[in-house]
């Protein structure tokens, strides 16, 4: 990051200054202050009388010294103050940074410290130049002054609002009662949502342990029933999962019954029944819990009957309980949908963070299980938290982190520029080439966060914005992980289903078949990338100086943000920091006069430039660099094992976290706060927040009622037109489902859904085209929205951490055109091996 000030900032005391300071000496009670300037003082009660003109007549700078923070007033148009430092013995030589906050002379006595360069704001620009202007200065006086304001002891208090006028008084009310009714309106929802939850106990309903066998069944009758209710039924045993051959297999049967005596409503007595199949596993060892909601038509008791199917006279042990809902499946459908769109609302507007966004939905979520009478405890939403990615995720921020301080991923840059020979466009298609292919291989999480930094360096080296680059990577990212079985969840889910695997569809032939698709895919996004890049600048329309300095002007803008005033050294920082960001605002505005537009063309002079930025970044530390390479070097090659090799007994997350404690060990890291302070936190409950969200959905049934009713509109399509018409609903229903909800339970979901859809009689499908088309909706949706896959959301917050953070909008006008694009493509290929080629079987 590039962090240089154009300006002399510099700290310097003349002896004119320091006689004219003699005479008022006495008059100073300095308190001193320990904080992180070292020996410094910070004066308190310093007069303002002060002749500021024959300062800058003197000094060539202008030194105030300011009470307690608060903004004094400028008679004579310069728009600037400053701290007076007392006996600041600070050795500038030992100072390094190339853009320091404060640099202080070698005097002994006394330092004055200016924030404030004055050749760059003159009398043409005085206090009410601009409304923008005002509106700064008074943002940073309030602040200021709410900061400092009981330590202020002056008489004479400067109102900032003399100068606002009414067109500015009018925007900044709006501004803030717009800020005050948000936060209103959300802190009622919370409220309410809250008010909801605790009014109902958690679903504690005991499990009964149950032993079924051929000759013996099971079977007990639920009296307390509602009228118009569900019956949520959970089974726990030694389940396979999927669907089942009668003839050949075991099987557990379930029956629910229901008899409706007559009376007013029916003349007659009826009765319905359910019956619930589940498959067996052969070797009786894994513990699966199954669940189904059943609608019962009155509050009569209910019998529930379960038969075991068995080859022999074994016993098998199961366990059940069952909990009444109160609420019908339209309705609990309705109110999930309704939550998802608020969710969606409060992202794209960016009314709260994403990841507050992300919180309130799984409140409402919750707070809408609890009223239908299906309220989870504290322990089931924990365990709905897919800590496994989460793992992941920690694991290689942290290893990225150490990496980057090796300055490896500015040195890939270069290469990466060297490559292209100085051209943008071959460049970032080799960028986006390389992450597709890797990504095919690895996680699209690993990936994004190995690309990410060095795609930030590369653009700010040939002053780019790197936030089109970032998106365009990401995407290509998520498609190349569709090629193979293990490039992305939803593809090891479908692999490792034991029923399609005796349907054919294994490691090799999914592999084989999606690559072909896929390369179809990639290599016809690259002509409509370019297209949809037609009209944007890729190049930033300013000078790099200019770019340099508004990044600059952003991240001082945001640490000051972040400083929570605690102390009176932490104050005194953040009101430096914000007088600073003042100050580059006013060098920004000068060199904005001067500077005449030019969009930057592609660099003709590029091997010079070779040359220059070869000597400029540079691998920082090798010895680290090794340690590093090493590691991650291992810690991907267990990642290709752990996808091949069935006796390696480690998830992803875990060799995240070993890889991240092995590299902390050789890095011999002493400062933790540094490596933590790299971690995406937020990112990290992002996730959290969404896993708890998708999986309140699901028990709402959003997830099921997409299946069915997609499986509905299949069956109703005539037979001669129904496997074109399933291939293209599977895939389109996947794709946008996929990129409004986390493509792993629906993936999860729809199997069993088509697998059921494929071995109907009525029906008549085959299985692997629905399959297909089920993989590549759901991996290529996912770039429809910025949260429709992990690596959208990653790369967004890590490129919000080096602030080129881009929002859900600014993703959704690439990568939703994208994601329609590729799914065109994706469905021909799929019609025509399907339809016209006949690769059913």
């Amino acid at each position: 990051m590039y962090l240089e000030n154009k300006t002399s900032l510099e700290i310097e005391m003349s002896q004119t200054a320091s006689q004219g300071h003699q005479g008022r000496s006495s008059l100073r009670s300095p308190k001193a202050v320990a904080g992180n300037f070292g020996e410094l003082c910070l004066l308190e009660g310093i007069s303002e009388r002060l002749d500021t003109q024959k300062l800058q007549q003197s000094a060539g700078q202008c030194v105030i010294h300011t009470e307690g923070f608060v903004p004094i007033r400028q008679e004579d148009g310069n728009n600037f103050s400053a701290v007076n430092i007392l006996r600041g013995k600070t050795n500038s030589a030992n100072l390094t940074e190339r853009s320091p906050l404060l640099r202080f002379s070698q005097d002994d006595s006394i330092t004055y410290m200016t924030l404030h360069d004055p050749s760059f704001v003159g009398v043409e620009e005085p206090w009410n130049n601009g409304s923008l202007d005002v509106e700064r200065r008074y943002r940073l006086g309030s602040e200021v002054t709410s900061l400092s304001l009981s330590r202020s002891s002056s008489s004479e208090k400067y109102d900032p609002l003399d100068n606002l006028n009414l067109s500015f008084r009018f925007t900044s009310n709006v501004k803030c009662c717009f800020k005050v009714s948000k936060t209103a309106t959300i802190f009622a929802f919370v409220v309410l949502c809250s008010l909801f939850f605790s009014m109902y106990p958690d679903r504690d309903n005991p499990w009964r342990m149950v032993a079924v066998s051929p000759t013996e069944s099971f079977s007990m009758n639920v009296t307390d029933f509602r009228d118009n209710a569900l019956l949520k039924l959970q089974v726990a045993g030694p389940f396979a999962g999927g669907m089942i051959d009668l003839t050949t297999q075991e099987y557990i049967l379930i029956q629910v019954e229901q008899t409706e005596q007559p009376g007013q409503r029916r003349r007659r007595t009826q009765q319905v029944t359910h019956n619930w199949t589940i498959p067996l596993h052969a070797e009786r060892s894994d513990q699966i819990v199954e669940t189904k909601t059943f609608e019962m038509l009155s509050s009569d008791p209910i019998a529930i009957i379960i038969q075991a199917f068995l080859q022999d006279n074994e016993v098998v042990p199961l366990s059940m309980t069952h909990q009444p809902l109160y609420v019908s499946v339209e309705t609990q459908v309705a109110i999930a949908g309704i939550i998802l769109a608020g969710v969606y609302v409060l992202i794209i507007f960016e009314i709260v963070h994403r990841t507050l966004a992300a919180m309130l939905g799984s409140l409402a979520a919750l707070a809408a299980l609890s009223i239908i009478g299906n309220r989870p405890s504290l322990v089931t939403v924990v365990e709905w938290i897919d800590y496994e990615t989460l793992a992941l995720l920690f694991g290689m921020m942290v290893l990225v982190a150490i990496f980057s301080e090796t300055g490896f991923f500015d040195y890939c840059a270069v290469k990466a520029y060297q490559l292209a020979r100085g051209r943008v466009w071959p460049m970032i298609i080799i960028l986006c080439l390389i992450a597709a292919i890797l990504s095919a291989f690895l996680d699209n999480v690993t990936t994004m966060m190995l690309f990410t930094p060095v795609t930030i360096r590369l653009c700010e080296v040939l002053n780019l914005d790197p936030r089109h680059v970032l998106i365009a990577e990401v995407i290509f990212t998520n498609i190349g992980g569709a090629a193979t079985a293990v490039g992305d969840p939803p593809n090891v889910i479908i692999v490792s289903n034991q029923d399609l695997r005796r349907e054919g569809i294994d490691f090799a032939s999914f592999t084989g078949y999606m690559f072909l698709g896929i390369c179809l895919v990639l290599f016809t996004s690259f002509p409509f990338l370019r297209m949809l890049y037609w009209n944007k600048k890729l190049y930033n329309k300013e000078s790099i100086e200019i770019v340099e300095l508004k990044h600059e002007i952003l991240v001082w803008r945001q640490t000051a943000q972040r400083i929570n005033p605690a102390s009176r050294e932490e104050t005194a920082v953040k009101c430096l920091l914000m007088q600073k960001v003042l100050n580059l605002e006013s060098l920004l505005r000068k060199m904005m006069k001067t500077f005449q537009r030019q969009i930057s063309q592609e660099d003709k002079n590029w091997e010079q430039n070779i040359q220059e930025l070869q000597k400029k970044h540079r691998i920082t530390d090798k010895v680290l660099l090794v340690k590093c390479v090493s590691v991650l070097g291992v810690v991907i090659f267990m990642f290709f094992l752990n996808s091949f090799v069935p006796s390696i007994h480690l998830d992803l997350g875990w060799i995240a976290i070993l890889g991240a404690l092995w590299l902390l060990v050789l890095a011999d890291i002493q400062d933790f706060e540094i490596i933590l302070h790299r971690v995406e936190w937020a990112t990290l409950l992002f996730f959290a927040g969404l896993f708890v969200l998708m999986e309140a959905l699901a028990q709402l049934q959003l997830i099921d009622y997409i299946g069915e009713q997609t499986a509905l509109l299949i069956k109703a399509v005539p037979e001669d037109q129904r496997l074109a018409i399933a291939i293209i609903l599977v895939m389109w229903v996947s794709a946008l489902a996929s990129s409004l909800i986390d493509n792993i339970p629906f993936t999860a979901t729809m199997i069993p859904v088509l697998i059921n859809l494929s071995q109907d009689a009525d029906v008549n499908l085959p299985v692997k085209p629905l399959i297909f088309a089920l993989a590549m909706g759901a991996c290529l949706g996912g770039n429809g929205t910025l949260i429709g896959a992990s690596a959208n959301v990653v790369c967004a917050g890590i490129a919000e951490q080096h602030g080129y953070g881009f929002s859900f909008m600014e993703f959704f006008k690439l990568g939703f055109p994208m994601m329609i694009m590729t799914c065109m493509i994706g469905m021909c290929y799929l019609l025509a091996t399907h339809i016209g080629l006949g690769w059913n079987m």
